[in-house]
Protein backbone atom coordinates (compact mmCIF):
# COMPACT_ATOMS: atom_id res chain seq x y z
CA UNK A 1 0.00 0.00 0.00
CA UNK A 2 2.71 2.43 1.10
CA UNK A 3 5.04 1.76 -2.31
CA UNK A 4 1.50 2.16 -4.44
CA UNK A 5 0.88 5.76 -2.57
CA UNK A 6 4.38 6.58 -3.34
CA UNK A 7 3.59 5.84 -7.00
CA UNK A 8 0.46 8.33 -6.50
CA UNK A 9 2.69 11.06 -4.91
CA UNK A 10 4.93 10.83 -7.62
CA UNK A 11 2.25 10.98 -10.33
CA UNK A 12 0.74 14.06 -8.75
CA UNK A 13 4.02 15.81 -8.59
CA UNK A 14 4.92 15.38 -11.63
CA UNK A 15 1.42 16.41 -13.16
CA UNK A 16 2.03 19.25 -10.11
CA UNK A 17 5.21 20.46 -11.92
CA UNK A 18 3.86 20.91 -15.62
CA UNK A 19 1.01 22.78 -14.35
CA UNK A 20 3.21 25.73 -12.92
CA UNK A 21 6.05 24.82 -16.40
CA UNK A 22 2.28 25.69 -18.26
CA UNK A 23 1.61 28.82 -16.44
CA UNK A 24 4.76 30.09 -16.24
CA UNK A 25 4.72 29.44 -20.18
CA UNK A 26 1.32 31.38 -20.68
CA UNK A 27 2.34 34.44 -18.54
CA UNK A 28 5.62 34.55 -20.49
CA UNK A 29 3.24 34.81 -23.77
CA UNK A 30 1.26 37.52 -22.24
CA UNK A 31 4.03 39.30 -20.83
CA UNK A 32 5.86 39.13 -24.32
CA UNK A 33 2.67 40.14 -26.14
CA UNK A 34 2.05 43.18 -23.71
CA UNK A 35 5.23 44.78 -25.20
CA UNK A 36 4.58 44.15 -28.32
CA UNK A 37 1.44 45.84 -27.99
CA UNK A 38 3.12 48.84 -26.34
CA UNK A 39 6.05 48.72 -29.19
CA UNK A 40 3.11 49.08 -31.75
CA UNK A 41 1.13 52.20 -29.60
CA UNK A 42 4.70 53.60 -28.61
CA UNK A 43 5.68 53.98 -32.64
CA UNK A 44 2.55 56.24 -33.10
CA UNK A 45 2.66 58.34 -30.35
CA UNK A 46 5.46 60.76 -31.11
CA UNK A 47 6.50 64.37 -30.46
CA UNK A 48 6.58 66.54 -33.86
CA UNK A 49 10.47 67.93 -33.40
CA UNK A 50 13.10 68.83 -36.66
CA UNK A 51 13.95 67.58 -37.99
CA UNK A 52 13.05 64.13 -37.40
CA UNK A 53 9.67 63.36 -34.68
CA UNK A 54 10.83 61.25 -31.97
CA UNK A 55 8.78 58.18 -30.16
CA UNK A 56 8.99 56.41 -27.23
CA UNK A 57 10.04 53.21 -28.80
CA UNK A 58 13.44 53.49 -27.05
CA UNK A 59 11.87 53.83 -23.32
CA UNK A 60 9.47 50.74 -24.07
CA UNK A 61 12.62 48.59 -25.70
CA UNK A 62 14.63 49.16 -22.77
CA UNK A 63 11.62 48.07 -20.30
CA UNK A 64 11.40 44.94 -22.06
CA UNK A 65 14.88 43.76 -21.42
CA UNK A 66 14.81 45.15 -17.42
CA UNK A 67 11.25 43.66 -16.72
CA UNK A 68 11.78 40.39 -18.87
CA UNK A 69 15.25 39.72 -19.05
CA UNK A 70 17.25 39.69 -21.80
CA UNK A 71 15.86 36.50 -23.76
CA UNK A 72 12.14 37.42 -23.15
CA UNK A 73 12.46 41.54 -23.78
CA UNK A 74 14.41 40.72 -26.61
CA UNK A 75 12.27 37.97 -28.23
CA UNK A 76 8.98 40.76 -27.70
CA UNK A 77 10.82 43.67 -30.06
CA UNK A 78 12.07 41.30 -32.24
CA UNK A 79 8.35 39.90 -32.65
CA UNK A 80 6.99 43.56 -33.12
CA UNK A 81 10.07 44.22 -36.02
CA UNK A 82 9.51 41.12 -37.66
CA UNK A 83 5.67 41.92 -37.62
CA UNK A 84 6.95 45.28 -39.31
CA UNK A 85 8.58 43.26 -42.66
CA UNK A 86 5.72 41.26 -42.84
CA UNK A 87 4.00 44.38 -44.03
CA UNK A 88 1.96 45.17 -40.88
CA UNK A 89 1.65 48.74 -40.77
CA UNK A 90 3.38 48.91 -36.92
CA UNK A 91 6.42 50.76 -37.88
CA UNK A 92 5.77 54.74 -37.93
CA UNK A 93 5.55 55.08 -41.56
CA UNK A 94 3.74 51.68 -42.64
CA UNK A 95 5.53 48.47 -43.06
CA UNK A 96 6.56 45.66 -45.48
CA UNK A 97 10.13 44.53 -46.52
CA UNK A 98 11.27 47.85 -48.39
CA UNK A 99 11.05 49.32 -45.15
CA UNK A 100 14.68 47.88 -45.02
CA UNK A 101 15.62 50.75 -47.26
CA UNK A 102 14.86 53.75 -44.40
CA UNK A 103 17.57 55.52 -42.39
CA UNK A 104 16.16 54.54 -39.41
CA UNK A 105 15.46 51.03 -40.32
CA UNK A 106 18.59 50.51 -38.46
CA UNK A 107 17.22 52.01 -34.71
CA UNK A 108 14.53 49.50 -35.60
CA UNK A 109 16.73 46.42 -35.13
CA UNK A 110 18.62 48.10 -32.58
CA UNK A 111 15.61 47.96 -30.39
CA UNK A 112 15.40 44.40 -30.33
CA UNK A 113 18.96 44.10 -29.29
CA UNK A 114 18.35 47.21 -26.63
CA UNK A 115 15.77 45.00 -25.40
CA UNK A 116 18.56 41.90 -24.84
CA UNK A 117 21.31 44.33 -23.89
CA UNK A 118 19.38 46.00 -21.52
CA UNK A 119 18.50 42.72 -19.94
CA UNK A 120 21.69 41.08 -19.93
CA UNK A 121 23.70 44.31 -18.34
CA UNK A 122 20.96 44.63 -15.28
CA UNK A 123 21.71 41.02 -14.37
CA UNK A 124 19.82 38.95 -12.26
CA UNK A 125 18.04 39.76 -8.74
CA UNK A 126 16.20 42.48 -7.51
CA UNK A 127 15.72 45.03 -9.79
CA UNK A 128 16.96 48.15 -8.54
CA UNK A 129 17.85 51.81 -9.24
CA UNK A 130 21.73 51.29 -10.31
CA UNK A 131 20.81 48.20 -12.01
CA UNK A 132 18.34 49.72 -13.82
CA UNK A 133 20.32 52.53 -14.97
CA UNK A 134 22.88 50.46 -16.10
CA UNK A 135 20.57 48.25 -18.04
CA UNK A 136 19.05 51.24 -19.95
CA UNK A 137 22.15 53.04 -20.58
CA UNK A 138 24.16 49.94 -22.41
CA UNK A 139 20.63 49.13 -24.26
CA UNK A 140 20.66 53.31 -25.28
CA UNK A 141 24.60 52.32 -26.53
CA UNK A 142 23.97 49.36 -28.10
CA UNK A 143 20.67 50.77 -29.86
CA UNK A 144 22.94 54.05 -31.15
CA UNK A 145 25.94 51.59 -32.32
CA UNK A 146 23.64 49.86 -34.50
CA UNK A 147 21.39 52.77 -35.98
CA UNK A 148 24.21 55.47 -36.59
CA UNK A 149 26.26 52.93 -38.93
CA UNK A 150 22.92 52.09 -40.90
CA UNK A 151 22.03 55.55 -41.37
CA UNK A 152 25.11 56.28 -42.53
CA UNK A 153 24.92 53.35 -44.95
CA UNK A 154 21.46 54.13 -46.45
CA UNK A 155 22.57 57.72 -46.66
CA UNK A 156 25.77 57.57 -48.81
CA UNK A 157 25.75 53.95 -50.75
CA UNK A 158 21.67 53.94 -51.13
CA UNK A 159 20.71 57.55 -51.30
CA UNK A 160 23.63 58.91 -52.64
CA UNK A 161 23.98 61.97 -50.55
CA UNK A 162 26.39 63.97 -49.03
CA UNK A 163 26.91 66.01 -46.42
CA UNK A 164 27.05 62.82 -43.94
CA UNK A 165 29.13 64.16 -40.89
CA UNK A 166 26.24 66.99 -40.72
CA UNK A 167 23.40 64.41 -41.61
CA UNK A 168 24.97 62.44 -38.61
CA UNK A 169 24.72 65.55 -36.65
CA UNK A 170 21.66 66.73 -37.23
CA UNK A 171 19.87 63.29 -37.58
CA UNK A 172 21.54 61.14 -34.68
CA UNK A 173 23.89 63.00 -32.42
CA UNK A 174 20.93 65.16 -31.22
CA UNK A 175 18.79 62.92 -30.14
CA UNK A 176 20.93 61.10 -27.87
CA UNK A 177 20.85 63.94 -24.89
CA UNK A 178 16.63 63.01 -25.48
CA UNK A 179 16.99 59.38 -25.53
CA UNK A 180 19.88 59.58 -22.34
CA UNK A 181 16.98 61.49 -20.19
CA UNK A 182 14.34 59.02 -21.62
CA UNK A 183 16.22 55.47 -20.27
CA UNK A 184 16.88 57.24 -16.90
CA UNK A 185 12.71 57.64 -17.05
CA UNK A 186 12.49 54.04 -18.08
CA UNK A 187 14.92 52.91 -15.72
CA UNK A 188 12.56 54.29 -12.71
CA UNK A 189 9.54 53.04 -14.24
CA UNK A 190 11.07 49.94 -14.26
CA UNK A 191 11.81 49.83 -10.79
CA UNK A 192 8.31 51.16 -9.96
CA UNK A 193 7.06 48.43 -11.52
CA UNK A 194 9.00 45.86 -10.62
CA UNK A 195 8.11 46.88 -6.80
CA UNK A 196 4.65 46.55 -7.25
CA UNK A 197 4.35 43.08 -9.12
CA UNK A 198 6.53 41.84 -6.28
CA UNK A 199 3.41 42.95 -4.06
CA UNK A 200 1.06 41.02 -5.88
CA UNK A 201 3.83 37.69 -6.03
CA UNK A 202 4.17 38.30 -9.42
CA UNK A 203 7.91 37.48 -10.71
CA UNK A 204 10.28 38.82 -13.69
CA UNK A 205 11.90 37.80 -16.31
CA UNK A 206 15.16 39.11 -14.56
CA UNK A 207 14.97 37.41 -11.17
CA UNK A 208 16.94 34.48 -9.93
CA UNK A 209 13.76 31.91 -9.72
CA UNK A 210 13.50 32.37 -13.48
CA UNK A 211 15.89 30.99 -16.20
CA UNK A 212 17.40 33.22 -18.64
Amino acid sequence: MSEINCKNCDKIEGDTRKKVRARRAAADVARCALFVALMVVSAFISIPVQPVPFTFQTVVAVLAGLLLGPKRGGAAVAIYVFMGLLGLPVFTKGGGFAYVYQLTFGYIVGFAAAAFAAGLARGKGKLTLPRAVAGSFVGFLVNYAIGIPYFALIWKYYMHLGGLWKALVSYNFLYMPKDIVLCVLASVIAVKVAAALKKEGIQLGGEKSFRQ
